[in-house]
């Protein structure tokens, strides 16, 4: 029987993620993505190195050959049971980093082997997130108002009182018009996709839900950031282009099929992990102080 992730493996991963938003702190403001990712993977890998645990990334920073590090397929960790599924975002929210906006998150996720949604081709999914309050609540394959509909049934309030969160992106515009019409509240947000998940179910972000298309691979981790919280995640594969939609189809994934929050990350044995880089509703970010630093965490299974 293969040997489970155990909960000391808990407080390894909060290593993790705050070597990479200790890294990439020093970027903050500095108008270079590039320099805030590459400050950060450094450092996340560094650490990872020393985790206990035979891990595989499921979830990167891209296929092997565009990403040097950190890549899909990556062996991490020290090489010693358990054995594992990993999902790292060094930085969710690099511009937010570079420009010193709020929100920005490091964050990792493991399973055990095995039970990762991976991807693929499928860079883009359709999702809908909520917190533990309206699990069961929702259905991607209805309409956006019917689903605010259940869900404010749910929490016993009406529609009007409910905020939506939303990636503020021109192929949303639909979507935004159509919430706007049922009367609810939009919270729209520049970059964070983890973030827009994990904040419907933080009770204090004041967000009811998130809709929209997004990252598959960014959706896999909030899958399990979810599970740990009690929360739900539904999306639809989302190919950006034929190119793209060939290349799913021809991987034999089915576009129409319906990806739970147990499709993206299978079983109960799960941990999740964040650190703040810039201040947010969530997390603190990096304070310096003449001593060293202090940083804000969590750390969930």
């Amino acid at each position: 029987m293969p040997e489970k992730p155990s909960r000391n493996l808990a407080l390894e991963l909060v290593r993790v993620t705050e070597s990479a938003a200790l890294a990439a702190s020093r970027w903050v403001g500095r108008g270079d993505k590039n320099g805030v990712d590459r400050a950060a993977v450094d450092a996340m890998r560094t650490v990872l190195a020393s985790v206990p645990m035979n891990g595989m990334i499921v979830i990167g920073e891209g296929e092997k050959d565009e990403a040097p590090m950190l890549f899909n397929g990556e062996l991490v960790g020290d090489g010693s049971k358990p054995d594992t599924d990993v999902a790292v975002d060094p930085i969710d929210g690099t511009t937010l980093t570079a420009m010193g906006r709020g929100n920005a998150l490091s964050v990792i996720a493991v399973s055990e082997k095995g039970t990762m949604f991976d991807p693929g081709p499928c860079m883009y999914m359709e999702k809908i997130a909520v917190g533990p309050d309206v699990k069961g609540s929702i259905d991607i394959n209805a309409s956006y108002v019917d689903n605010l509909k259940w869900i404010a049934k749910a929490k016993g309030e009406s529609v009007r009182d409910l905020t939506v969160m939303i990636l503020d992106r021109d192929r949303h515009k639909d979507l935004i018009e159509e919430v706007r019409a049922s009367g609810a509240r939009i919270k729209l947000i520049s970059d964070g996709d983890i973030f827009g998940a994990l904040a419907t179910a933080w009770p204090d972000a004041g967000v009811d839900v998130l809709f929209g298309i997004g990252g598959t691979p960014e959706g896999v981790t909030s899958a399990a950031a979810l599970k740990c919280m009690g929360g739900e995640i539904q999306g639809k594969l989302w190919p950006r282009n034929d190119t793209e939609r060939k290349a799913a189809l021809d991987a034999g994934y089915d576009l129409d099929a319906v990806l739970t929050t147990d499709d993206l990350v299978r079983g109960d044995n799960c941990f999740f992990a964040a650190t703040g880089v810039t201040d947010g509703e969530l997390l603190k970010g990096v304070r310096f102080h003449a001593g060293g630093a202090i940083t804000q965490s969590l750390v969930m299974r």
